[in-house]
């Protein structure tokens, strides 16, 4: 039902606001009147499993086989100018391989593989983010998208509006100036904003960008319940990152606590558990 809704054929979109800027469909999909999106976030595309590493188009393609999921993957820019997905600055964590990113060329990078989380050396390489949203397209996978320090927003909007998949692409940005610059080069694009607070959602509401654009990251704790009934009121989305604590607190407890901070507000929880957190709250 969901890939239903959605997903279809887009035009171009302009580059300025404007009332004639055809939305992405996500727009209307991520709703909470709706509510026929998938309710898990997929921490950088997939952690913590063995023989699969985290921002692998290959580990987003197996996790996406198991359940249905939106998924987080960071992207970073290389020498050459060429955007990966990568988390940190250094490939040294992630690869078999050490440099920073931004001194390395796309070519060099092609030399190492990736590593999952518990040492061992796959066969996977650092895939370019034009791949990986080429293959989301043609899945119906969707992405929100983490932009590293020193890589430039309009260099991944530029991207997924030249793959034409703004259907499948969300933004993240951490501030009222990350948003209001994303929204000015993308007005059709849905944006992940920080609403941690009622002060960060009023410096929100005191802008141009329309709250349809919004989807409401909450933080990685749970919020005072006026929190989630202000947004949900505004037809707001709230997603919780339950990665770190929350996640090792519902593995300790027991994995109802997921359900349980579903219920309590949380639309979309972001987790590194993704299939223990997909079977306890569907």
């Amino acid at each position: 039902m969901f890939v239903i809704v959605f997903f279809g054929c887009k035009d171009a979109k302009e580059e300025t606001p404007s009332s004639s800027t055809a939305k992405s469909k996500l727009v209307e999909v991520f709703r909470v009147s709706k509510d026929s999106y998938p309710n898990i976030s997929v921490h950088r595309g997939g952690k913590g499993l063995k023989d699969y590493p985290e921002n692998a188009l290959e580990t987003i393609q197996y996790v996406s086989d198991s359940i249905s999921a939106i998924f987080e993957i960071d992207v970073a820019q290389t020498k050459d100018g060429q955007l990966v997905l990568m988390h940190d600055s250094a490939i040294d964590r992630t690869t078999d391989g050490n440099g920073l990113v931004k001194n390395l060329s796309y070519s060099e990078l092609q030399r190492y593989h990736l590593v999952d989380d518990f040492g061992n050396v796959t066969d996977f390489q650092i895939p370019l983010f034009s791949d990986v949203l080429k293959w989301c397209k043609s899945n119906n996978v969707v992405l929100t998208v983490d932009i590293k320090r020193g890589t430039p927003q309009k260099h991944v909007i530029d991207a997924i509006k030249s793959q034409q998949a703004e259907d499948i692409s969300i933004i993240i940005t951490y501030d009222v100036e990350q948003a209001t610059s994303a929204y000015a080069l993308a007005p059709e694009l849905l944006l992940s904003v920080s609403t941690r607070n009622h002060t960060e959602i009023d410096r929100l509401l005191e802008t141009d960008i329309p709250t349809e654009n919004m989807l409401a990251f909450t933080g990685t704790r749970l919020s005072n319940p006026s929190l989630y009934k202000r947004l949900h009121e505004e037809d707001i989305v709230c997603i919780l990152g339950t990665l770190g604590n929350l996640d090792k607190q519902a593995e300790v407890r027991g994995h109802d606590m997921y359900q349980r901070w579903h219920k309590f507000g949380a639309d979309i929880i972001a987790t590194d558990r993704p299939f223990e957190a997909h079977e306890a709250i569907n």
